[in-house]
This record gives C-alpha cells, structure tokens and sequence, in this order.
C-alpha cells in the first residue's frame, strides 16, 4: 500500500509540476556541478562529466577557445570554498532518449563580487542510466547581465 500511495504521488506531482523524472535528474547534474565548484570539490566535478567532455567558450570577437576539462578540474585547488559562486536559471531542457539539452542564462561571483554574466549550453549524455555532461559551451559579458536572469 504504502509503494502505491508513493507512486500515486510521484505521477501526481509529475503532471502538477510538469517535470519528468529525467529532467530533474539532468537538473541535479547541472545544479551538482555548480555546488561542487563552489565548494572546491574536484572530485565531484570530475564524475559529472563524460570521459571525452568538451568545454568550450565564445568569446566577445565570436571566436570559439576550447578548454581543458581536466585542468578546469583542477583549477578548483586554487580556490577556497564560496570563491566561485554561479547563479543559473533553467529556461530550456529538451530530452530525447540519452541525449540532453539545457540552457542556462547565469550571474558569476567570485568572492562574493560579481565577475560577470552569460549563458551556458549543456549537452548531456545517459551513460549507464546515469546522466553526463559531454559538452558545455558559455557566452560571458559584463553588460546587459540584469536582463539574462529575468
């Protein structure tokens, strides 16, 4: 009795708050990864994404910088915890099979004094039932930043 009122809640709340299951679980991805670099923890980072991930960034020239997400990994032992603080807003998940999509306009603090603004593209794969980041790829600005997060 008690799995049955559970999943009657689950279905529920599914269709009350129009989120499925593998959307919540690609949110936590995305929102793990920004708890794990804002508490310097590498390790975390590091199991959050694909053994081939690419991170890449626009830059304000339109050219693309690829970087090392290995480094970016590392990086995170330079830092004290709450040094690297992004705010993101989830405006659009797509999903289709093991492949994930989501944008997410964002404010970055570091230090507690805001650096800059932008906007992330995800890409993320379902490997083994659990979900990657395989791709991530930012825009970053100092103006116009109160607009992005409306």
């Amino acid at each position: 009795m008690r799995y049955k009122i559970l999943y009657i809640f689950f279905l529920i709340s599914s269709f009350c708050f129009g989120q499925t299951s593998d959307e919540r679980s690609v949110k936590d991805v995305i929102n793990s990864l920004f708890t794990a670099m804002n508490n310097t923890d590498s390790e975390t980072v590091k199991t959050l994404f694909t053994d081939q991930a690419i991170m890449q960034t626009i830059s304000r020239d339109g050219s693309v910088k690829t970087d090392d997400v290995k480094e970016f990994i590392l990086s995170f032992s330079k830092f004290s915890k709450n040094d690297l603080d992004e705010r993101i807003v989830f405006k659009n998940i797509s999903i289709d099979g093991d492949l994930a999509s989501v944008f997410t306009p964002y404010s970055f603090y570091f230090k507690g004094k805001f650096s800059h603004c932008g906007a992330n593209s995800f890409q993320l794969i379902r490997q083994n039932g659990i979900w990657k980041i395989h791709y991530l790829i930012d825009t970053r600005r100092k103006e116009n930043c109160k607009e992005i997060l409306k």
